[in-house]
């Protein structure tokens, strides 16, 4: 504990900042490389990195003094080993002794604290992956889940209304944004009133969603710089442990984050995939419409926190001023509103209607996309297993599969019915299903397009036979083969080669769109 007084004054980190850089203070370690964040230094020392708070007071976060700084170190440690166990190693003290020396947990008095980690490669970190080219739909579908299970357990907050919760984010953003000058004032204001005006349209389900428990003691932070892969699987660490009111949030606006940078990165598809792996998990697609209101608050967060950093530097720095314009911008582009619109992909098994789907999603509707509702996967939802468990023959009855269609035209009627594009996925070769789903986009007056992916049976039996095991589609050569005898003349939606690449097929599809939109203004006039 603190004994004494001692309050941190710049020259006092300075010297803490010293003591953590030398090597000589970290036995077995011949270099020390820091890293800065705008409120902590990073210090890597051989096999450990220590993470001090700097110094700072924000409209968000209070480390100005030793006492607020330990404070927050030991909460750190507390909340962030569930999601990381066996990287947080505990809470070290910075002391001084008589003779004016610091050392790490002394006799003297304690002047600072550090938290100290397991150090791992930097190569480990998602943001690392990323600009590698290194971020598979598989470790970004294991990250979705580990989001997923940690939201499931995490703490229910009912403190204030889902929409004041989201209004004391506006509030943080606004105070940010005053601490920097790098954006006009007249952009800045331009932006509060959209976001206060997305705020109130969103209101009531905001309200809705905290009341259902919605609301919870999230990471607040959870970016790709803030995963990291350990042991082959995604870790979740470097929470929010500062400011409650940051970290207690919607489930759906702390996966914003990670949407959010993704996008930004321009891994739009990876975006997509994430969020649809996440709802496939969950029972949140009452919210999926909020996603774009959400990935634009966190935008923001990025461009005032960025441009305040600048600030602080009491320099110009063209590559930070870049990088706040850009997330500034990019709130701006996702509060704008996109057609709701559904694309149904049929076919018979081997069509790669999945392929498909996955490959136009993102390209459909707001960021970060289209909604896929895929009937394998809601199959294996409904029977309770995850989508790479194969099902028995029973679970593909005539009636159990007419109970998947429908949940599959009733969840896209809600999404769509709240301004949201959805993606359906499904062989589609009874007429019923057909009408079933197409009265889904009727009923919410949107844009439908259906599309039947048209093979050969030679190409159907080689993709299905060359399929390999482990994924949500437990279809057969023998399932394929009652498909075939099947198969009927009276589909009346768009047919398309599934014999082509799917980024041609894709841009089929969005050439409908542009070709009805080109249609509708030439109509109206203008």
């Amino acid at each position: 504990m603190f004994t004494g007084s001692v309050e941190m004054s710049t020259d006092r980190q300075d010297s803490v900042t010293a003591f953590l850089s030398d090597p000589a203070n970290h036995p077995g370690a011949d270099r020390v490389e820091v890293i800065e964040t705008h409120i902590s230094r990073i210090f890597l020392a051989g096999t450990r990195a220590y993470k001090m708070k700097r110094a700072v007071k924000l409209p968000y976060v209070d480390f100005s003094t030793p006492q607020l700084r330990l404070s927050a170190c030991r909460k750190e440690v507390e909340l962030n080993a569930p999601t990381a166990p066996g990287l947080y190693l505990g809470v070290r003290y910075i002391t001084l002794s008589g003779v004016g020396d610091l050392a790490f947990d002394g006799e003297g008095d304690t002047v600072d604290a550090v938290v100290e980690m397991k150090r791992f490669e930097q190569s480990c970190l998602l943001d690392r992956k990323a600009e590698k080219g290194e971020l598979t739909p598989r470790l970004m579908t294991d990250v979705a889940r580990a989001i997923e299970r940690f939201h499931g357990v995490a703490a229910v907050v009912r403190a204030g209304s889902g929409s004041g919760n989201i209004a004391g984010v506006l509030d943080i953003n606004e105070a940010g944004f005053a601490t920097s000058h790098l954006f006009p004032q007249i952009e800045v204001d331009s932006l509060n009133r959209r976001f206060r005006a997305a705020l109130a349209r969103h209101a009531g389900l905001l309200d809705r969603r905290a009341t259902a428990g919605k609301v919870r003691r999230g990471h607040g932070d959870l970016h790709l710089r803030n995963i990291c892969v350990l042991d082959g699987k995604p870790c979740l660490f470097d929470c929010i442990e500062f400011n409650e009111q940051i970290a207690s949030i919607d489930v759906l606006y702390d996966l914003a984050f990670l949407l959010m940078d993704l996008w930004h990165r321009d891994l739009p598809d990876l975006a997509n995939l994430v969020m649809n792996r996440y709802l496939d998990e969950t029972e949140e697609d009452d919210g999926f419409v909020l996603l774009p209101f959400f990935m634009a608050l966190r935008a923001a967060v990025r461009a005032h926190v960025t441009a305040t950093q600048l600030e602080e530097g009491g320099h110009e720095d063209a590559v930070l001023a870049g990088q706040a314009r850009s997330y500034f911008n990019l709130a701006n582009a996702l509060l704008e509103d996109r057609p709701a619109r559904l694309v149904a992909i049929g076919g018979f098994s081997g069509s790669g209607k999945t392929t498909v789907a996955e490959a136009l999603a993102a390209h459909v509707g707001t960021p970060p996309g289209a909604r896929i509702l895929e009937s394998d996967r809601l199959r294996k939802a409904m029977h309770g297993v995850s989508a790479e468990t194969r099902l028995a023959e029973e679970a593909y009855r005539p009636e159990i599969s007419e109970r998947v269609y429908a949940e599959m035209a009733r969840k896209a009627g809600t999404i769509l019915g709240q301004g949201g594009a959805v993606v359906a996925d499904a062989v589609f070769d009874r007429a019923g299903d057909r009408t079933r789903i197409e009265g889904a986009a009727r009923g919410a007056g949107v844009s439908f397009f259906g599309v039947w992916l048209d093979a050969g049976a030679a190409l159907l039996r080689r993709r299905v036979s060359e399929r390999k095991a482990g994924g949500p589609s437990d279809a057969t050569i023998d399932v394929l083969a009652m498909q075939l005898r099947r198969q009927r003349d009276d589909i009346r939606w768009k047919k398309i080669d599934a014999g082509g690449q799917p980024e041609e097929i894709v841009a089929h599809i969005l050439g409908h769109f542009e070709g009805k939109s080109r249609a509708g203004t030439r109509r109206s006039g203008t």
